[in-house]
């Protein structure tokens, strides 16, 4: 059976164990709370060894082949212009329709959740690069470790071979026990569900977000099935370019309902390898940093949810240059999310609204309810980016090897 099938019935029946089950009693709330958490943490849990010792391997054969500068090029362009594309697409997409306003509510202010830009410097450098190793939620620090080694080893390739041999082994090890732990987050995915459904409900029956949730649908069904494919026939030259589209449908499910980037991360390089045929050398030095820094569907809900806000606030039309102001912060924001792999899309809300200050610095609250849909929509985006992105990357630098569809997991 495929993975995507087994992650999509998985789905389906925490769906309806959502509907079935008295989630309203504390005792069994607490406990979907706890597998939900236990889920995240199990998925998460083989993210730092597979990214570190893929990582080292990968910058050392990209070394070596001269081939680092051509794919770091190519993976600075790619995350760059997709983040202004999904950033652009809400723009036009808010400005376009406008959805009916939210309610003023009455809430009171708690703490806002700020970026903290030198708490990610201090992770990245902490006072040993072993600690690095420690972070499972800012992972650029083990993957730069990753690259020190990796690059550092190819200055003398018969005195660190011993090394590249170890990191060779480690790596594949470490990849197979991530596919067993790929397999068995499916039936987590039941939990995962359970827990989103009843989150999900409460904000529909609300009625309030509904436009909102629609026009992130369409967004994405628009970035997923129309620009991205496109994007593809045209720079890759793939006359199938929705085969890559198929490959992401399990990393979509994962991303979406679990609202974490790092989540998927490991069954987006299984699919990348074993689906689409992308290099270990690219999956290892390229898919990483696409799940940090290419964060443009945190941008396009950054920017939808803000504009909703200020004409929920005011029936003035937004200035030209306020609106321009507000695409290249959420553009700009978007590259200081990699410490936050959920919940990067509101926070980003949440510092928007403090830099435009205006009375605006609470109005993220407003959309404090549908927070959890909200970045699940942001991280469909960015899974999807990386799955799309990795591909143009692999193709440029040709480390690739096409598989048909019928050999895809």
């Amino acid at each position: 059976m495929k993975v995507w099938i087994k992650y999509l019935f998985a789905a389906i029946f925490g769906i309806i164990c959502a509907l079935i089950l008295p989630v309203n009693n504390p005792a069994v709330a607490a406990a979907i709370n706890f597998l939900t958490e236990i889920v995240i943490r199990f998925g998460r849990y083989m993210v730092i060894p597979v990214i570190f010792f893929t990582g080292i391997i990968a910058f050392n054969r990209l070394r070596e082949n001269h081939l680092l500068i051509k794919t770091a090029v190519w993976t600075g362009s790619v995350i760059a212009v997709s983040s202004l594309i999904l950033t652009a697409v809400g723009l036009i997409s808010i400005l376009v329709v406008k959805l009916p306003r939210i309610p003023i509510t009455v809430e009171n202010v708690t703490e806002a959740t700020s970026l903290n830009v030198e708490k990610l410097f201090r992770a990245l450098f902490p006072y040993s690069a072993f600690e690095t190793l420690n972070n499972g939620t800012f992972i650029f620090s083990a993957y730069f470790f990753a690259l020190l080694i990796g690059c550092a080893s190819t200055s003398d390739a018969v005195l660190f071979r011993p090394i590249t041999t170890l990191a060779d082994s480690l790596s594949k090890l470490m990849y197979n026990i991530g596919i067993i732990f790929t397999e068995f987050l499916a039936y987590g995915m039941v939990a995962i569900l359970c827990y989103w459904t009843v989150q999900f409900k409460a904000i529909i029956l609300s009625g309030v977000f509904t436009p909102m949730i629609i026009m992130f649908l369409v967004d994405l069904v628009l970035v997923a099935g129309v620009i991205y494919p496109l994007i593809i026939r045209y720079l890759c030259h793939d006359p199938h370019p929705y085969r890559i589209l198929y490959a992401s449908l399990c990393s979509l499910i994962a991303s979406f309902f679990s609202g974490d980037s790092n989540f998927a991360l490991l069954i987006n390089i299984r699919h990348g390898k074993e689906s689409l045929g992308i290099r270990r050398r690219i999956n290892g030095a390229v898919h990483p940093i696409f799940t940090i820094f290419a964060r443009g569907g945190s941008a396009l809900v950054t920017t939808v949810g803000f504009i909703m806000i200020w004409r929920s606030y005011s029936s003035l039309p937004i200035p030209i240059i306020d609106i321009l102001w507000i695409l290249f912060t959420s553009f700009g924001i978007s590259f200081l999310l990699g410490g936050f792999p959920a919940g990067g899309a509101f926070i980003s809300l949440t510092v928007l609204c403090t830099l435009y200050s205006k009375g605006f610095e609470t109005g993220f609250l407003l959309l404090k309810p549908a927070a959890p849909i909200i970045c699940s929509f942001a991280a469909a985006f960015d899974a999807l980016t990386a799955m799309f992105g990795t591909y143009i990357v692999a193709v440029k630098t040709k480390l690739i090897e096409h598989h048909g569809i019928n050999h895809f997991i």
